[in-house]
Protein backbone atom coordinates (compact mmCIF):
# COMPACT_ATOMS: atom_id res chain seq x y z
CA UNK A 1 0.00 0.00 0.00
CA UNK A 2 1.22 3.51 -0.85
CA UNK A 3 2.22 5.65 2.12
CA UNK A 4 0.41 8.92 2.81
CA UNK A 5 3.36 10.92 1.45
CA UNK A 6 3.42 9.01 -1.84
CA UNK A 7 -0.36 9.31 -2.15
CA UNK A 8 0.06 13.05 -1.69
CA UNK A 9 2.64 13.18 -4.50
CA UNK A 10 0.30 11.17 -6.74
CA UNK A 11 -2.55 13.57 -6.00
CA UNK A 12 -0.38 16.58 -6.86
CA UNK A 13 0.62 14.95 -10.15
CA UNK A 14 -3.00 14.19 -11.07
CA UNK A 15 -4.13 17.71 -10.16
CA UNK A 16 -1.40 19.25 -12.31
CA UNK A 17 -2.19 16.88 -15.20
CA UNK A 18 -5.76 18.18 -15.27
CA UNK A 19 -4.47 21.67 -15.99
CA UNK A 20 -2.11 20.76 -18.86
CA UNK A 21 -3.09 22.44 -22.14
CA UNK A 22 -2.42 19.96 -24.94
CA UNK A 23 -4.18 22.11 -27.58
CA UNK A 24 -7.76 22.67 -28.70
CA UNK A 25 -8.27 22.76 -32.48
CA UNK A 26 -9.02 20.45 -34.17
CA UNK A 27 -10.72 18.77 -31.22
CA UNK A 28 -10.43 15.38 -32.94
CA UNK A 29 -6.65 15.66 -32.54
CA UNK A 30 -6.52 16.82 -28.93
CA UNK A 31 -9.51 15.11 -27.34
CA UNK A 32 -7.91 11.63 -27.65
CA UNK A 33 -4.90 12.96 -25.69
CA UNK A 34 -7.09 14.28 -22.89
CA UNK A 35 -8.95 10.98 -22.96
CA UNK A 36 -5.94 8.68 -22.53
CA UNK A 37 -4.42 10.96 -19.90
CA UNK A 38 -7.70 10.79 -17.95
CA UNK A 39 -7.68 6.99 -17.72
CA UNK A 40 -5.47 7.05 -14.65
CA UNK A 41 -2.61 4.70 -13.89
CA UNK A 42 -0.02 4.38 -11.17
CA UNK A 43 1.83 7.60 -12.19
CA UNK A 44 4.91 5.60 -11.28
CA UNK A 45 7.32 7.49 -13.52
CA UNK A 46 6.55 11.09 -12.47
CA UNK A 47 6.54 9.94 -8.84
CA UNK A 48 10.05 8.59 -9.35
CA UNK A 49 11.17 11.93 -10.84
CA UNK A 50 9.89 13.78 -7.77
CA UNK A 51 11.31 11.24 -5.31
CA UNK A 52 14.72 11.43 -6.97
CA UNK A 53 14.69 15.23 -6.82
CA UNK A 54 13.55 15.09 -3.18
CA UNK A 55 16.70 13.17 -2.31
CA UNK A 56 18.49 16.50 -2.71
CA UNK A 57 15.98 19.38 -2.73
CA UNK A 58 12.50 20.16 -1.41
CA UNK A 59 11.04 22.59 -3.98
CA UNK A 60 9.32 19.89 -6.08
CA UNK A 61 6.66 22.32 -7.32
CA UNK A 62 9.41 23.79 -9.53
CA UNK A 63 9.84 20.53 -11.48
CA UNK A 64 6.27 19.20 -11.71
CA UNK A 65 5.94 19.97 -15.43
CA UNK A 66 9.09 18.03 -16.23
CA UNK A 67 7.87 15.08 -14.15
CA UNK A 68 4.62 15.22 -16.14
CA UNK A 69 6.60 15.20 -19.40
CA UNK A 70 7.71 11.66 -18.57
CA UNK A 71 4.09 10.62 -17.97
CA UNK A 72 2.95 12.18 -21.25
CA UNK A 73 5.72 10.35 -23.08
CA UNK A 74 4.79 7.08 -21.36
CA UNK A 75 1.15 7.44 -22.42
CA UNK A 76 2.25 8.26 -25.97
CA UNK A 77 4.04 4.90 -26.07
CA UNK A 78 0.92 3.18 -24.71
CA UNK A 79 -1.28 4.78 -27.37
CA UNK A 80 0.98 3.52 -30.17
CA UNK A 81 1.55 0.13 -28.50
CA UNK A 82 -2.22 -0.39 -28.36
CA UNK A 83 -2.41 0.16 -32.12
CA UNK A 84 0.37 -2.37 -32.77
CA UNK A 85 -1.15 -4.89 -30.37
CA UNK A 86 -4.68 -4.25 -31.71
CA UNK A 87 -5.71 -3.95 -28.07
CA UNK A 88 -9.40 -3.14 -27.51
CA UNK A 89 -9.06 -1.95 -23.90
CA UNK A 90 -6.72 0.21 -21.86
CA UNK A 91 -7.39 0.29 -18.10
CA UNK A 92 -10.85 -1.12 -18.71
CA UNK A 93 -11.84 1.54 -21.26
CA UNK A 94 -11.81 1.57 -25.06
CA UNK A 95 -8.37 2.27 -26.52
CA UNK A 96 -7.96 5.45 -28.56
CA UNK A 97 -7.81 3.66 -31.92
CA UNK A 98 -11.05 1.84 -31.04
CA UNK A 99 -12.87 4.93 -29.73
CA UNK A 100 -11.72 7.07 -32.69
CA UNK A 101 -9.61 5.31 -35.38
CA UNK A 102 -6.03 4.19 -36.06
CA UNK A 103 -4.95 7.31 -37.96
CA UNK A 104 -6.23 9.60 -35.22
CA UNK A 105 -4.41 7.53 -32.58
CA UNK A 106 -1.16 7.73 -34.56
CA UNK A 107 -1.41 11.49 -35.03
CA UNK A 108 -2.53 12.24 -31.47
CA UNK A 109 0.35 10.11 -30.19
CA UNK A 110 2.78 12.10 -32.31
CA UNK A 111 1.50 15.33 -30.73
CA UNK A 112 1.99 13.80 -27.27
CA UNK A 113 5.65 13.18 -28.07
CA UNK A 114 6.03 16.80 -29.17
CA UNK A 115 4.29 17.94 -25.96
CA UNK A 116 6.69 15.88 -23.84
CA UNK A 117 9.64 17.69 -25.43
CA UNK A 118 7.94 21.05 -24.90
CA UNK A 119 7.40 20.27 -21.19
CA UNK A 120 11.10 19.45 -20.79
CA UNK A 121 12.27 22.73 -22.36
CA UNK A 122 12.28 24.69 -19.10
CA UNK A 123 13.96 21.96 -17.05
CA UNK A 124 16.42 23.09 -14.40
CA UNK A 125 20.01 22.07 -15.02
CA UNK A 126 21.87 21.21 -18.23
CA UNK A 127 19.07 20.92 -20.82
CA UNK A 128 21.41 19.54 -23.49
CA UNK A 129 22.35 16.64 -21.21
CA UNK A 130 18.68 16.13 -20.30
CA UNK A 131 17.58 15.97 -23.95
CA UNK A 132 20.44 13.65 -24.89
CA UNK A 133 19.43 11.26 -22.09
CA UNK A 134 15.75 11.53 -23.03
CA UNK A 135 16.50 10.80 -26.68
CA UNK A 136 18.55 7.73 -25.75
CA UNK A 137 15.73 6.56 -23.49
CA UNK A 138 13.05 7.11 -26.17
CA UNK A 139 15.08 5.22 -28.78
CA UNK A 140 15.57 2.39 -26.28
CA UNK A 141 11.83 2.11 -25.67
CA UNK A 142 11.28 1.79 -29.43
CA UNK A 143 14.00 -0.85 -29.67
CA UNK A 144 12.38 -2.80 -26.85
CA UNK A 145 8.98 -2.68 -28.54
CA UNK A 146 10.53 -3.96 -31.77
CA UNK A 147 12.24 -6.82 -29.92
CA UNK A 148 8.90 -7.66 -28.30
CA UNK A 149 7.20 -7.80 -31.71
CA UNK A 150 10.08 -9.83 -33.14
CA UNK A 151 9.66 -12.36 -30.30
CA UNK A 152 6.10 -13.02 -31.49
CA UNK A 153 7.50 -14.37 -34.75
CA UNK A 154 10.20 -16.65 -33.34
CA UNK A 155 10.08 -19.84 -31.31
CA UNK A 156 13.48 -19.35 -29.69
CA UNK A 157 13.86 -16.57 -27.14
CA UNK A 158 16.51 -16.80 -24.42
CA UNK A 159 16.10 -15.59 -20.85
CA UNK A 160 18.85 -13.03 -21.47
CA UNK A 161 17.07 -11.87 -24.62
CA UNK A 162 13.83 -11.43 -22.71
CA UNK A 163 15.50 -9.50 -19.88
CA UNK A 164 17.18 -7.25 -22.43
CA UNK A 165 13.82 -6.61 -24.11
CA UNK A 166 12.07 -5.58 -20.88
CA UNK A 167 15.07 -3.49 -19.90
CA UNK A 168 14.57 -1.46 -23.07
CA UNK A 169 10.78 -1.49 -23.33
CA UNK A 170 10.01 -0.80 -19.66
CA UNK A 171 13.03 -0.26 -17.45
CA UNK A 172 15.01 2.46 -19.24
CA UNK A 173 12.12 4.91 -18.74
CA UNK A 174 12.17 4.24 -14.99
CA UNK A 175 15.93 4.77 -15.13
CA UNK A 176 15.49 8.08 -16.94
CA UNK A 177 12.83 9.15 -14.41
CA UNK A 178 15.26 8.83 -11.49
CA UNK A 179 18.07 10.29 -13.59
CA UNK A 180 15.95 13.31 -14.53
CA UNK A 181 15.38 14.16 -10.88
CA UNK A 182 19.13 14.17 -10.32
CA UNK A 183 19.74 16.26 -13.45
CA UNK A 184 17.28 18.91 -12.27
CA UNK A 185 18.80 18.91 -8.78
CA UNK A 186 22.08 19.65 -10.61
CA UNK A 187 23.86 16.62 -9.21
CA UNK A 188 27.13 15.31 -10.60
CA UNK A 189 27.27 12.61 -13.31
CA UNK A 190 28.28 9.90 -10.84
CA UNK A 191 25.05 10.42 -8.91
CA UNK A 192 22.75 10.68 -11.96
CA UNK A 193 24.35 7.54 -13.44
CA UNK A 194 23.83 5.64 -10.18
CA UNK A 195 20.17 6.66 -10.05
CA UNK A 196 19.68 5.66 -13.70
CA UNK A 197 21.13 2.20 -13.02
CA UNK A 198 18.93 1.90 -9.92
CA UNK A 199 15.85 2.75 -11.97
CA UNK A 200 16.70 0.17 -14.63
CA UNK A 201 17.03 -2.56 -12.00
CA UNK A 202 13.74 -1.49 -10.42
CA UNK A 203 12.10 -1.45 -13.85
CA UNK A 204 13.14 -5.02 -14.61
CA UNK A 205 11.86 -6.10 -11.21
CA UNK A 206 8.62 -4.20 -11.87
CA UNK A 207 8.02 -6.00 -15.19
CA UNK A 208 8.81 -9.41 -13.69
CA UNK A 209 6.25 -8.63 -11.00
CA UNK A 210 3.74 -7.81 -13.75
CA UNK A 211 4.49 -11.14 -15.44
CA UNK A 212 3.89 -12.90 -12.12
CA UNK A 213 0.66 -11.06 -11.33
CA UNK A 214 -0.68 -11.89 -14.79
CA UNK A 215 -0.70 -15.56 -13.82
CA UNK A 216 -0.94 -15.58 -10.04
CA UNK A 217 -2.61 -12.24 -9.26
CA UNK A 218 -6.00 -11.72 -7.65
CA UNK A 219 -8.44 -10.91 -10.47
CA UNK A 220 -10.22 -8.17 -8.48
CA UNK A 221 -7.01 -6.50 -7.30
CA UNK A 222 -5.02 -6.95 -10.53
CA UNK A 223 -7.53 -4.96 -12.54
CA UNK A 224 -7.23 -6.95 -15.75
CA UNK A 225 -7.71 -10.51 -16.92
CA UNK A 226 -5.51 -12.95 -15.04
CA UNK A 227 -3.94 -15.36 -17.52
CA UNK A 228 -3.94 -12.88 -20.39
CA UNK A 229 -0.27 -13.58 -21.17
CA UNK A 230 -0.98 -17.31 -21.27
CA UNK A 231 -3.90 -16.84 -23.66
CA UNK A 232 -1.76 -14.60 -25.90
CA UNK A 233 1.21 -17.03 -25.75
CA UNK A 234 3.41 -14.13 -24.67
CA UNK A 235 7.00 -15.16 -24.15
CA UNK A 236 7.27 -13.97 -20.56
CA UNK A 237 9.92 -14.95 -18.05
CA UNK A 238 7.50 -17.57 -16.71
CA UNK A 239 6.93 -19.29 -20.06
CA UNK A 240 10.58 -19.15 -21.11
CA UNK A 241 11.72 -20.60 -17.77
CA UNK A 242 9.08 -23.33 -17.98
CA UNK A 243 10.16 -24.32 -21.49
CA UNK A 244 13.78 -24.42 -20.33
CA UNK A 245 13.09 -26.58 -17.25
CA UNK A 246 10.35 -28.83 -18.65
CA UNK A 247 10.77 -32.53 -19.23
CA UNK A 248 10.06 -33.78 -22.74
CA UNK A 249 6.50 -34.64 -21.73
CA UNK A 250 5.90 -31.31 -19.98
CA UNK A 251 7.34 -29.39 -22.93
CA UNK A 252 5.08 -31.30 -25.30
CA UNK A 253 2.07 -30.38 -23.15
CA UNK A 254 3.11 -26.73 -22.97
CA UNK A 255 3.54 -26.55 -26.73
CA UNK A 256 0.19 -28.28 -27.21
CA UNK A 257 -1.57 -25.52 -25.25
CA UNK A 258 0.46 -22.79 -26.98
CA UNK A 259 -0.92 -23.99 -30.33
CA UNK A 260 -4.54 -24.19 -29.14
CA UNK A 261 -6.26 -21.17 -30.66
CA UNK A 262 -9.81 -22.44 -30.16
CA UNK A 263 -9.38 -23.86 -26.65
CA UNK A 264 -11.60 -22.83 -23.76
CA UNK A 265 -9.70 -19.91 -22.17
CA UNK A 266 -10.23 -21.09 -18.59
CA UNK A 267 -9.03 -24.58 -19.47
CA UNK A 268 -5.90 -23.26 -21.18
CA UNK A 269 -4.99 -20.94 -18.30
CA UNK A 270 -5.60 -23.70 -15.74
CA UNK A 271 -3.53 -26.26 -17.67
CA UNK A 272 -0.54 -23.98 -18.23
CA UNK A 273 -0.66 -22.68 -14.64
CA UNK A 274 -0.66 -26.30 -13.41
CA UNK A 275 2.50 -26.93 -15.43
CA UNK A 276 4.07 -23.80 -13.97
CA UNK A 277 3.22 -25.12 -10.50
CA UNK A 278 4.88 -28.47 -11.27
CA UNK A 279 8.03 -26.64 -12.39
CA UNK A 280 8.10 -24.20 -9.43
CA UNK A 281 7.95 -21.26 -11.83
CA UNK A 282 6.32 -18.92 -9.31
CA UNK A 283 9.23 -19.24 -6.87
CA UNK A 284 11.82 -18.92 -9.64
CA UNK A 285 10.18 -15.76 -10.94
CA UNK A 286 10.02 -14.32 -7.43
CA UNK A 287 13.73 -15.05 -7.00
CA UNK A 288 14.61 -13.27 -10.25
CA UNK A 289 12.31 -10.35 -9.42
CA UNK A 290 13.81 -9.98 -5.94
CA UNK A 291 17.30 -10.14 -7.42
CA UNK A 292 16.62 -6.96 -9.41
CA UNK A 293 14.69 -5.19 -6.68
CA UNK A 294 17.54 -6.10 -4.34
CA UNK A 295 20.04 -4.44 -6.66
CA UNK A 296 17.91 -1.30 -6.67
CA UNK A 297 17.64 -1.23 -2.88
CA UNK A 298 21.38 -1.79 -2.51
CA UNK A 299 22.09 1.11 -4.88
CA UNK A 300 19.81 3.34 -2.78
CA UNK A 301 21.57 2.22 0.38
CA UNK A 302 24.96 3.11 -1.13
CA UNK A 303 23.85 6.53 -2.36
CA UNK A 304 25.62 9.37 -0.52
CA UNK A 305 22.46 11.01 0.80
CA UNK A 306 21.27 11.33 4.39
CA UNK A 307 19.04 8.41 5.39
CA UNK A 308 16.00 10.54 6.21
CA UNK A 309 15.86 11.78 2.61
CA UNK A 310 15.92 8.20 1.29
CA UNK A 311 12.93 7.08 3.34
CA UNK A 312 10.09 7.95 0.93
CA UNK A 313 11.88 6.43 -2.08
CA UNK A 314 12.57 3.30 -0.02
CA UNK A 315 8.86 3.15 0.92
CA UNK A 316 7.92 3.44 -2.75
CA UNK A 317 10.25 0.61 -3.75
CA UNK A 318 8.68 -1.53 -1.01
CA UNK A 319 5.27 -0.70 -2.46
CA UNK A 320 6.43 -1.83 -5.94
CA UNK A 321 7.66 -5.11 -4.49
CA UNK A 322 4.48 -5.80 -2.50
CA UNK A 323 1.88 -4.43 -4.93
CA UNK A 324 -1.00 -6.62 -6.05
CA UNK A 325 -2.05 -4.64 -9.12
Amino acid sequence: MMTTEIQSLSARINARLESVNYGSTPSTLYEPIRYIMSLGGKRLRPILVLLSYQLFRDDIEEILDQALAVEVFHNFTLMHDDIMDEAPLRRGKATVHEKWDRNTAILSGDVMLVKAYEMLLDAQGDTKTIFQAFNACAAGVCEGQQFDMDFEQTTKVSEDGYLRMIQLKTAVLLGFSLQLGAFMARKEKKTSDALYAMGVDLGIGFQLKDDLLDVYGDQEKFGKQVGGDILANKKTFLLLTALQRASAQQREELEFWMHQTEADPKAKVAAVTALYDQLDIRALTLDKMNEYFGKGLLALQELSVEEQRKRTLKDFIDYLIQREQ
